[in-house]
């Protein structure tokens, strides 16, 4: 408890965080405590079986989350000339090729996401290491990486994230805002949740979910009873 902030401390003293709670009551529960003045994202934090000593049990997807982030995010677009039109309509923020690359060398990383098309990856390697350091450049195993720029860039508005496997084996993805509504976090988490059950690694043995949280911004974590999610 002491880890917590005085005025947090406060807000959750009638809160048990031993408890395992259900994906419903525990989403009600965060919006009990909202301690913040600005939106808090809530964020799903979950513990999986893999075996890090086996790279093919890395876990990374992407998924579009039905209600949306809650974020505006920037993306950007490595296009050639015939894509610049197709990624501008579709409501990229940066769009062009040269130009965003050496922009990119001098140290501007004024994004969210960076996307691109199979045809210009040759030529934004000079800033591969960059990008992949910060975990942006654009890769076709989590779909960044796609000849319709288009619908990359509106998937990624309305709510496409990634989510992967950290070196701890843990997964964290935020999936929605405190502000939403409880059946819109709701239907984000399950959306969330569902997706990295899709994508199990084949040769792992024993149990894949570990342990799952949820907690807000600057809030508490509260453990969920994954064994009841349907």
């Amino acid at each position: 408890m002491n880890k917590y902030g005085k005025k947090l401390r406060e807000a959750i003293k009638d809160i048990d965080l031993k408890k395992s709670y259900s994906i419903e009551e525990a989403i009600a529960t965060l919006k009990k405590v909202q301690t913040t003045k600005f939106d808090p994202s809530v964020e799903l934090h979950m513990k999986v079986g893999i075996d890090l000593s086996k790279p093919e049990q890395n876990v990374r997807s992407t998924v579009v989350l039905p209600r949306g982030t809650g974020k505006k995010l920037k993306i950007l677009a490595f296009v050639g000339d015939k894509d610049e039109k197709a990624a501008k309509d579709a409501g990229a923020d940066f769009v062009g090729l040269e130009d965003l690359v050496e922009k990119v060398t001098k140290g501007w990383l004024g994004f969210d996401i960076a996307i691109a098309t199979p045809e210009v990856m040759p030529k934004i390697a000079k800033v591969a290491k960059v990008l992949g350091s910060r975990g942006l450049m654009p890769n076709p195993k989590v779909g960044t990486v796609n000849p319709d720029v288009a619908k990359t860039v509106e998937d990624f508005k309305k709510g496409k994230i990634e989510f992967r496997s950290d070196s701890l084996a843990g997964i964290h993805a935020a999936f929605g805002k405190l502000s939403f509504s409880d059946a819109d976090l709701l239907e984000n988490f399950m959306k969330l949740y569902r997706a990295i059950l899709a994508v199990k690694p084949s040769t792992l043995k024993g149990n894949y979910i570990k342990s799952v949280h949820i907690s807000s911004t600057m809030g508490p974590g509260l453990k969920i009873d994954f064994s009841k999610i349907k």
